[in-house]
């Protein structure tokens, strides 16, 4: 009897797996392919919600020069010193008309008096007492409607504390200008009342200039 070679068909790989393994492939070779795009692409700029980032810190402390020069000029005049009696004596020959001109002295002769109660001679407690009247009298000389009176019997008091603590040979001048201290009504509107102011100026820079020589 004949021998009949019966082979086996190969099976071959189902349509579903070929399909399963390409989707595969593809989406592996795009996420190697979005990542490396991503990585390569900058950020987009951030817009700022008006918080300081680092950057913005140091451009902000890498001023510019003309700024810097500004705070210099700035942080000099805070340091330069009151006038001293010669140029308040100067001030009080200027027009006293000026709007200004009384406010403007008050302010001058207040920063020069402070500075000269800071000297030895005068470190005592009416002179310091003497001293917070005057820097109170004349804070709020800007203000709308104040009157100027206070500020010059504060003028008036101060030098008359530091003439009594080192001076006692200006004593008559000392009290004299307290007496036109006392004596002014606190406006400058008319030209009597400006004379007045410019006359009391001029004899406070002048006790200022002799009180500011050798005590007595």
């Amino acid at each position: 009897m004949a021998e009949i070679n019966i082979q086996r068909k190969k099976s071959s790989p189902s349509p579903w797996l070929l399909l399963v393994l390409v989707a595969l492939a593809l989406a592996v070779a795009g996420y190697f392919i979005f990542r490396n795009d991503t990585a390569e692409t900058p950020p987009p700029p951030v817009v700022s919600d008006g918080a300081s980032t680092p950057a913005d810190l140091n451009t902000s402390r890498a001023m510019p020069a003309a700024d810097g020069q500004a705070i210099a000029d700035m942080a000099a005049a805070d340091d330069q010193l009151p006038p001293t009696p010669a140029e308040l004596e100067a001030y009080a020959a200027t027009d006293p008309a000026q709007p200004e001109y009384a406010r403007e002295g008050l302010r001058r002769f207040t920063a020069a008096l402070v500075r000269m109660a800071d000297r030895a001679e005068f470190r005592e407690p009416n002179v310091s007492e003497q001293r917070d009247q005057l820097t109170s009298a004349t804070a709020r000389i800007d203000e709308p409607g104040t009157s100027l009176r206070p500020g010059f019997l504060a003028v008036a008091g101060l030098l008359k504390a530091m003439q009594q603590s080192a001076y006692p040979n200006e004593e008559f001048a000392a009290n004299d200008l307290g007496l036109q201290a006392s004596q002014f009504s606190g406006r400058t509107g008319t030209a009597q009342e400006r004379e007045w102011v410019q006359n009391f100026f001029r004899h406070a820079a002048q006790l200022m200039k002799t009180m500011n020589g050798p005590a007595s």
